[in-house]
């Protein structure tokens, strides 16, 4: 009897290691800016991805699969987000949520293309991310040319200015926006741009800059710049008694800024798209916030989010890890996201449309929709 005690306690242990070696492991690889100026963005989206992962697995998951992130820091760099990017290949990820600039964003997409490794960015604007016919990279923020529009479109009928100066970083991402709004105004021709001035990412001292801009009174200047250049920039600009209505994007509509900035940040209008409130937002909000115990939430941790949520659902809706499975599901279904209803177009886009926000009493507020010229 003992015998047959020992024997099935046997079976049983064999039993459990012959189940944790069947376990499969879904590997989500991040890329983002976790060192450097730009790594409070890189956080928020690395954090993003984690919270995705909890709550999928706390739902249930994906059978037989447990899953592991692996972040990869781009330090918004093209070359170190190239390594970061194979790094992760050679670690065997399945796929990738980043980068956050652009200029990462797309020298690292070649490898992992070449790996044929699905990769969703939740924060790169530049239309070169989806221009190249990569068939498995998505982007879960709207497009440069998108936002610009939007932009373009409120300076002429919102704000009616007739003088702009322009101000970019001379990264992929800035200059795709001051590319995009020079187009724009210089087809409709309602907008003089007296100015494009370019400052060094990192830069602290905008003075010399401004000062030029305050000699010139534009009726608005344009921000394309990345946190925490624009709260310093908008600081200067008050400090220097600049009269003009400033502008920014998406990249600077982040709690930072306002926290920041201060009174400074007051009256800034900036483009970002408006996400709808439902449940599944305030639970995220209300996880991440106990999770990473923030008081509030950067933009790009909502796209992360959602990002990785799409991934996980397409894995466990194909039924495989196989890349151009899952890519095709991917792309073939519309998902619920934290930041609105999600459906890819064949290049890899997401429809998604920017409004006009204004910081108001500390907090960035709906003021204006490009599309429907109303207001909030």
């Amino acid at each position: 009897m003992r015998k047959m005690g020992i024997l099935v306690l046997c079976l049983a242990v064999a039993v459990g290691f012959s189940s944790m070696a069947a376990a499969k492991t879904l590997k989500i690889g991040t890329l983002s800016p976790l060192t450097g100026p730009y790594a409070q963005d890189g956080t928020d989206i690395l954090q993003g991805v984690k919270t995705a992962v909890a709550v999928f697995q706390k739902a249930g998951g994906i059978p037989g699969y447990k899953i592991e992130v692996i972040p990869g820091d781009s330090a918004c760099d093209g070359g170190k987000a190239t390594m970061a990017a194979n790094n992760l290949i050679n670690q065997g990820v399945n796929g990738v949520v980043g980068a956050y600039c652009s200029s990462a964003t797309i020298p690292s997409s070649v490898p992992l293309n070449e790996a044929n490794i699905i990769q969703i960015t939740p924060a790169s604007t530049h239309t070169d991310v989806t221009a190249r016919g990569f068939k498995q990279i998505f982007r879960m923020c709207p497009r440069d040319d998108v936002q610009a529009w939007s932009t373009v479109k409120f300076l002429e009928d919102g704000l009616k200015v007739k003088t702009l100066a322009l101000i970019d970083d001379r990264q992929t991402y800035t200059v795709g926006l001051t590319e995009n709004i020079t187009k724009f105004v210089n087809e409709d021709k309602k907008i003089k741009i007296v100015a494009l001035e370019h400052i060094t990412p990192g830069d602290k001292d905008f003075t010399a800059v401004l000062t030029k801009l305050k000699k010139l009174n534009p009726d608005a200047i344009y921000m394309g710049v990345y946190q925490p250049e624009g709260s310093l920039m908008v600081r200067q600009a008050k400090a220097l008694g600049i009269k003009a209505t400033l502008l920014s994007e998406d990249a600077v509509y982040h709690p930072k800024f306002i926290e920041v900035g201060g009174k400074a940040a007051e009256g800034t209008f900036l483009t970002y798209a408006k996400a709808p409130d439902t449940p599944e937002r305030r639970n995220f909000e209300k996880t991440y916030k106990k999770m990473w115990n923030a008081q509030a939430i950067g933009s790009y941790g909502y796209y992360a989010y959602d990002s990785a949520m799409v991934f996980m659902e397409a894995v466990k809706k194909a039924g495989t890890t196989d890349t151009n499975k899952v890519a095709a599901t991917i792309r073939d279904n519309t998902w619920n996201g934290v930041s609105g209803k999600i459906k890819f177009d064949e290049k890899g886009d997401r429809k998604l449309a920017h409004i006009i926000w204004i910081v108001k009493d500390g907090k960035f507020v709906p003021y204006w929709d490009p599309m429907t010229e109303k207001y909030f």
